[in-house]
C-alpha cells in the first residue's frame, strides 16, 4: 500500500489576516455639514477649514510627533484640550435643551431629524481626527435640539442662533489650530543646540514648553515615537515651511481659543 504526501501548506497558512472595519459618519443638518468641506477663501471672505484639511493636516503632525518633533507632540496637546474643552461646552448646552424640552408638561417631544441624513464612510489615520468627527456628530445632535426647541417655542430665535453659531464657531477653531502647525524638520537636539531650524521654529510657532520639549507630557493618544537618528523626515515627504508666515483665516471665521 503506497501513502500520498501530504500538501505542505504556505509557510504563512496559519497567520491571521489585518483587521479590516468601516467607520461611517451620520448628519442630520445643513450646519454640521458644512463644516465638513469648509470653504474656500475670496476677496471677500476668509477661508474656512473643514474637516477633511483638518485631518489632512492632522496626519502631517501625528507623523512629525511620531518621529521626535517637540512641536508636533505640543500641537497634538493643543488639539486634545481643544476638543475636551469643547466636548464639556456641548454637553453643558445640550443638557440645558434637553431640560427645556422636557417642561412641555403631558406633550412629548421628539427631536427633529432628517428624512434623508447625510452619510460619510471615515479613513483617517489617526484617533484625534476621529476624535473631531465625533465632536461634529455631538454638535449636529445639538443644532436638531435648538432647532427643534426654537420650532415649538421654548427657546426664542435669537437664543436658538446663539446655541447654533457659538458651537459652529467653536468647531471651525478646533480645524484651525493644526494650521498653525509648520513642519521644519526639527528635533529635539536642535532646540539644545539653538541652531537655525529653531530660531525659525521659535519665529513660527513660539517656544515650545519645557515639558513638552523634555517629554513629560505628550497628549493621551500620541503616537509611540520613534527614535531615529538626525535626519528621520527625510522619507516622509513632508512639505516644508514657507519662508514668511502665511496668512490664517480671520478671527471673525474662525476661533481657535
Amino acid at each position: 500500500m503506497t501513502t500520498e504526501n501530504p500538501i505542505p501548506k504556505p509557510a504563512d497558512a496559519d497567520k491571521l489576516g489585518p483587521l479590516r472595519g468601516q467607520v461611517w459618519l451620520t448628519l442630520q443638518t445643513n450646519q454640521a455639514r458644512r463644516l465638513i468641506r469648509g470653504r474656500n477663501g475670496t476677496k471677500e471672505q476668509s477661508p474656512i477649514i473643514g474637516l477633511g484639511l483638518f485631518a489632512e493636516r492632522l496626519r502631517l503632525i501625528w507623523q512629525a510627533s511620531r518621529n521626535g518633533d517637540p512641536y508636533a507632540d505640543w500641537w497634538l496637546i493643543k488639539v486634545h484640550e481643544a476638543i475636551e474643552e469643547r466636548e464639556a461646552l456641548f454637553l453643558r448646552l445640550q443638557r440645558d435643551l434637553d431640560e427645556r424640552l422636557t417642561q412641555m408638561g403631558s406633550i412629548e417631544v421628539a427631536v427633529a431629524e432628517s428624512e434623508r441624513p447625510y452619510r460619510m464612510p471615515l479613513q483617517f489615520a489617526n484617533p484625534y481626527a476621529y476624535q473631531a468627527a465625533r465632536l461634529l456628530s455631538t454638535y449636529d445632535t445639538l443644532v436638531c435640539a435648538a432647532l427643534t426647541a426654537g420650532h415649538i417655542g421654548v427657546l426664542d430665535r435669537a437664543s436658538r442662533d446663539h446655541v447654533i453659531e457659538l458651537g459652529a464657531r467653536k468647531i471651525r477653531g478646533l480645524f484651525m489650530i493644526p494650521q498653525g502647525y509648520r513642519f521644519l524638520r526639527i528635533e529635539r537636539s536642535d532646540i539644545q543646540k539653538d541652531n537655525d531650524k529653531n530660531t525659525q521654529a521659535v519665529q513660527f510657532m513660539g517656544v515650545v514648553p519645557d515639558d513638552v520639549l523634555s517629554g513629560k507630557r505628550r497628549a493621551p493618544m500620541a503616537p509611540i515615537q520613534r527614535h531615529l537618528s538626525s535626519g528621520f523626515s527625510r522619507n516622509l515627504g513632508l512639505h516644508s515651511a514657507p519662508s514668511t508666515p502665511t496668512t490664517a483665516p480671520s478671527s471673525d471665521e474662525n476661533d481657535d481659543t
